[in-house]
Formats: C-alpha cells, sequence, structure tokens
C-alpha cells in the first residue's frame, strides 16, 4: 500500500499542475455560451456525458468547433454513408435522415419526408456511426498500443538497465496488478489471467484520465457509458463460465453446509446462487459506470452553480462562484483518485471471480 499511495501522489501532483486548471476553464467556456441564451443546467450537463454524433470541442465566439464524424446507417437492407456535417447539428436533413434534437428521439437519427418532418410510423435505421466515444474507443486503444510498444522497444534496447521515467512508471504499475491484485486473488493459475487483467486496468485507467482532460482528445465520458462497462463486465462474466471448475459448479448446484430443505423440492438455495453468478458482472457495469458518471455530473453542477445564481443576480453569481470554483477544483482532484480506484476495484474484483472459479473447495464433512 506505501507504494501505492507515492505512486498516486505523483499522479495527482503531475495532473493537478497540468489538467485541473484546464477543466474549469473549458467548462466556464462552454456555459457561458448557453447562459448567454437560456441557461439550462441539465441540458448542459446532459450534453457532456451522453454520446454524439459529432465531437464538440469549442466555442470561439458564436463559432462552434466541431469534428464531424462518419454516420453509418443500415436500413432496408442497404447501407448509407454520409458525413455528421450534412445534418448541421440537427437543423436539416440529407438522404431521408435527419438528427433529432428534442423530444422522445433526441439523439437519434430518424427518417423524414420531403418536408423534413419525423416520419412516426417508419422503423429506425440500424445505426453504426463512429460516435463521440467509438472515436474515444480507438484514441484509448491507440494510446495503449503505443504506450506499451515504447515500453517494451525500451526494454530491447537496453535490456539490463534499470527502467527510467515513464517506463519505471509503468513497470510499477504492471507489478502492482500482478503482485498485490492478480496473484494473491487467483493463486498459482494466475499467469494465464494476468494479460486480460492487465488490459483491463490500463483500458479503464487511461480511459478514465483521458475523461478528465477537457480538450481534444480528451472529455469524453467512455467509462461512464453503460454500453462500455457491460461489454468489460461481460468479458469477464464469459472467463468466468469456461474457467469454473469442477468444484465451482457443484458449489453452485448442491452448496454444502446447507440444510436439504433449502436444496429440495424447492431448489432455492441453487436458485440464489446462480442469481449471484449473474449478479457479478452486473455490479462491475453499475459501479464503473455510475462512479465515473456522477463524478462528471458533481464537477458539471458546481460550475452550473455560477450561471444558475448569475441569472438571478449577478453579484449572487460572482458569490456563488467562489464556493463553486473551489469545490469544482477539488473534485476535478478527488476524480484523479477516482479514476486509479476503478480500475484498481475493477480488476481486483474480476481477479476474485476469477480465483473463486478456480478455487478448489473443502466440503463441511472434511472438517467436521
Amino acid at each position: 500500500m506505501k507504494h501505492l499511495f507515492n505512486f498516486l501522489h505523483r499522479v495527482t501532483l503531475f495532473f493537478l499542475l497540468f489538467f485541473s486548471p484546464s477543466l474549469l476553464l473549458a467548462s466556464e467556456n462552454e456555459t457561458t455560451h448557453n447562459a448567454e441564451k437560456k441557461f439550462n443546467a441539465g441540458e448542459m450537463i446532459m450534453e457532456h456525458i451522453i454520446d454524439a454524433h459529432e465531437w464538440h470541442m469549442m466555442e470561439v465566439g458564436e463559432t462552434a468547433i466541431v469534428l464531424p464524424l462518419p454516420i453509418i446507417l443500415f436500413d432496408e437492407g442497404k447501407i448509407v454513408t454520409f458525413c455528421s456535417s450534412k445534418f448541421h447539428h440537427g437543423k436539416d436533413a440529407y438522404k431521408g435522415y435527419k438528427l433529432e434534437t428534442e423530444g422522445a428521439y433526441k439523439g437519434k437519427i430518424v427518417k423524414v419526408d420531403e418536408n423534413g418532418q419525423h416520419i412516426q410510423n417508419a422503423k429506425l435505421p440500424l445505426d453504426l456511426s463512429i460516435t463521440k466515444n467509438t472515436l474515444s474507443l480507438f484514441i484509448s486503444l491507440t494510446l495503449l498500443c503505443i504506450i506499451f510498444l515504447y515500453v517494451a522497444k525500451c526494454y530491447k534496447r537496453n535490456p539490463k538497465e534499470a527502467p527510467k521515467g515513464f517506463q519505471n512508471m509503468i513497470e510499477y504499475l504492471i507489478l502492482f496488478i500482478r503482485n498485490d491484485v492478480v496473484k494473491p486473488s487467483i493463486g498459482k493459475k494466475y499467469e494465464k489471467y494476468l494479460p486480460f487483467l492487465l488490459t483491463l486496468f490500463f483500458f479503464i485507467f487511461f480511459s478514465n484520465l483521458l475523461g478528465i482532460v477537457p480538450f481534444f482528445p480528451g472529455g469524453v465520458n467512455l467509462t461512464g457509458n453503460i454500453a462500455i462497462t457491460m461489454v468489460l463486465a461481460l468479458f469477464t462474466f464469459v472467463i468466468i463460465l469456461f474457467s469454473g471448475n469442477k468444484n465451482y459448479w457443484l458449489h453452485i448446484v448442491n452448496t454444502p453446509g446447507v440444510p436439504w430443505w433449502l436444496k429440495i423440492p424447492l431448489p432455492l438455495m441453487p436458485i440464489v446462487e446462480i442469481i449471484g453468478v449473474i449478479t457479478k458482472p452486473f455490479v462491475l457495469m453499475v459501479r464503473l459506470f455510475a462512479n465515473i458518471t456522477a463524478g462528471h455530473i458533481i464537477i458539471l453542477g458546481f460550475i452550473g452553480l455560477i450561471f444558475i445564481f448569475g441569472n438571478i443576480n449577478i453579484g449572487a453569481g460572482f458569490g456563488v462562484s467562489i464556493v463553486s470554483v473551489i469545490f469544482a477544483v477539488f473534485m476535478g482532484i478527488l476524480e484523479l483518485l477516482v479514476a486509479f480506484l476503478q480500475a484498481y476495484v475493477f480488476t481486483l474484483l474480476s481477479s476474485l471471480y476469477f480465483g473463486m472459479a478456480l478455487e478448489e473447495h473443502q466440503h463441511v464433512e472434511e472438517h467436521s
């Protein structure tokens, strides 16, 4: 734990110096434009945390700097592709499709008639577009590949020299996950699962850090997307299913030490155990999603208070801004800790679940 706290101390100082001020400035710049209209805190927060078909970077005056993304639709047996800029931020229709900006279909691509009106009874096209979260996912994976190829190249170039700087930090993280998380949780067979768990940890960790950075290619709520956390949890779930030994499944079907009337005629305990197996990935999915999303909402909420009170009275806005800025910076620092802890907890729980599936259970009768 001493090494863990030393590492967190270094990372916190680094990101506090470079990213916390930028986070605050970016949030204020983006909400200033909304304040000039009719500020809606809920709308501003949701625009930051939900996925989108374009990447809104910043606004210079009244000009929005946006990165358009590819639109890929599968509709009526054909594939339709074009650029999201054709929608002009949802104002125009293109090729019979439109990006809805309000109502029940907000954020979805719908079919429209010749007048650009939504055809209510029309089936929605299958949307396979490269959205903001998808692009952020590719960026995170590319970043991981670059980092580890660089570290591997350093080891290959100087195999006998002690690692330095960034290489040393990556090696420390790898050793920490291996020696303090995976090995104690799984046991002798840990090496089989180590590559997956290391990939899991670094992907979540770097994605969380990118989410804190307010400028491109950061600022995306990737691990706060329930679809991303669901896929990560399903990977863990599938590995548990295929790794479970005979004793693991026997323990679920015929739990030792439990009275027979809880198994026959109604298999109450097996049902409870099976529900427990299913809820494990669900807990992983919701925990990561909720914690990351909550952090973004709280920071944006504090910034939004400035403009809410500013609309009431300018003096009140300035007064609240002092408190909001302090709390926003504090939450920004706390988000750095959360970025590491959520990756750590997800990896630790996955390791424990693997260890439970591989454990050789000792029956109660052998100890009695």
